[in-house]
């Protein structure tokens, strides 16, 4: 067992002197892992795009976003790498996490987290939006990874990869063809990545969330999509709508239940988990 497993009176902290790379850093999900990485003693190296793809109805992260995450970040007594970039785009990739390295060191777990999302019919759906849509959530968890996985294999130590699919990468739904498409890729994925990585002990899972509120639902545009039926509906009114997809009393998840997930997939405490799948989704799946 090693020390980051084992509890103490002072509370060591999980991940004391590692280093992650997070995509998708600006908001959300990705800026709740960050922080809660620097807080167990990681320091972060985190990527966003930071700007808005022309099918994403929904506003997108902005690099004041991106800015507003290094700041908790350091506020929790971390330090973060920031580079905005295209989760599409290898090398811009691969210059972040060389820039990450040069500051930091090494480089031992990643958070494949960048996702987008649009609703339509899958007849009436533009290229350009399946072109974005499955770029980003599919491709882009691939030269994540890709990108990442050199530094993790030579430094010979094992390491982490949780990468962000959705309970869409377990079931299909409605007017989501190319998300629904893209997470199950991505669930494909991890387990060749797991099985590849296996030999370096490098672990690879993914987590499936449903509904968490974080800006990609927590806007006008799914709002109105959610309840067409209201005149002017707020995100409260959504809950209506979402609480029964679960089988608890949640309406939604917040970026702390999936945090909370990532982490511990992260952790020494998961050290032989690999290749799994995990939902975190309120019981979602169960109905």
């Amino acid at each position: 067992m090693t020390t980051a497993s084992v509890p103490t009176e002072q509370g060591r902290r999980r991940f004391e002197d590692k280093v992650v790379l997070i995509t998708g850093a600006a908001r959300g999900q990705g800026r709740e892992a960050a922080v809660r990485f620097a807080a167990e003693g990681a320091n972060v190296i985190g990527v966003d795009l930071a700007a808005q793809l022309e099918s994403i109805p929904y506003p997108m992260a902005t690099p004041e976003d991106l800015a507003t995450t290094v700041a908790q970040v350091e506020q929790v007594g971390g330090a973060m790498v920031s580079r905005v970039a295209d989760v599409r785009d290898l090398a811009a990739l691969e210059g972040a996490v060389a820039e990450g390295l040069e500051r930091f060191g090494r480089l031992d777990m990643v958070v494949a987290n960048a996702g987008v999302m649009a609703t339509s019919l899958f007849t009436e759906l533009s290229e350009a939006a399946w072109d974005e849509i499955v770029g980003t959530n599919l491709t882009g968890v691939w030269k994540t990874v890709r990108a990442a996985a050199p530094a993790i294999i030579e430094a010979d130590r094992g390491g982490s990869v949780v990468v962000t699919s959705s309970i869409a990468g377990l079931k299909g739904m409605w007017v989501s063809a190319p998300y629904v498409a893209s997470k199950h890729g991505v669930t494909g994925l991890m387990k060749t990545m797991a099985l590849e990585l296996s030999p370096n002990n490098i672990r690879v899972n993914s987590v499936h969330p449903s509904s968490v509120r974080t800006p990609m639902i927590e806007n006008e545009y799914f709002t109105g999509v959610m309840r067409g039926d209201l005149e002017n509906p707020t995100f409260e009114d959504v809950a209506d709508v979402l609480n029964p997809m679960q089988a608890l009393d949640l309406p939604w998840l917040e970026s702390a239940d999936i945090a909370n997930a990532v982490l511990w997939l992260c952790s020494d405490e998961a050290r032989g988990i690999t290749g799994v799948s995990l939902p975190v989704d309120g019981g979602n799946l169960l109905l």
